[in-house]
């Protein structure tokens, strides 16, 4: 039997996000995790801003040719994570809820975005968005 390729693309310069994507991990019968940063160019990245799913926003999770995107990644990970180590089984006692997902996604998002700044990291930009000048 083939393993399918899932596919989790985030932004590989935020150190939360590259730490939680060192641990995090999947059952094996559920398929391959490979990991994609998102700053580098990739036909995933193509496909991801073809969709209109702002990377700087969200990480993305794709299974097969379904795209989760932010609270829905998350959630869908804890679902199919492993329960080995303490990490993954907090994680999966967390986001296993959706309702807890999208309740916790958004501050986990604005640290993250909050952390980046404080580095002086520059957003992905993928869907090329133009700063808006108007007062």
């Amino acid at each position: 039997m083939l393993s399918e390729e899932i596919l989790l693309v985030h932004d590989g310069e935020c150190p939360a996000c590259h730490a939680y994507c060192q641990v995090v991990r999947i059952k094996e019968c559920e398929g391959d995790l490979r990991i994609v940063d998102a700053r580098e160019n990739s036909e995933v990245m193509n496909e991801i801003s073809a969709q209109g799913l702002d990377i700087d926003q969200g990480m993305v999770l794709k299974v097969g040719g379904q795209f989760y995107y932010g609270s829905d990644a998350i959630h869908r990970l804890a679902l199919i994570s492993s329960r080995r180590g303490i990490f993954n089984r907090i994680n999966y006692c967390i986001f296993k809820s959706k309702t807890v997902s999208n309740i916790l996604y958004p501050p986990l998002r604005f640290f993250r975005n909050l952390l980046l700044k404080m580095l002086g990291k520059t957003k992905i930009d993928n869907l090329k968005k133009k700063e808006d000048d108007t007062c």
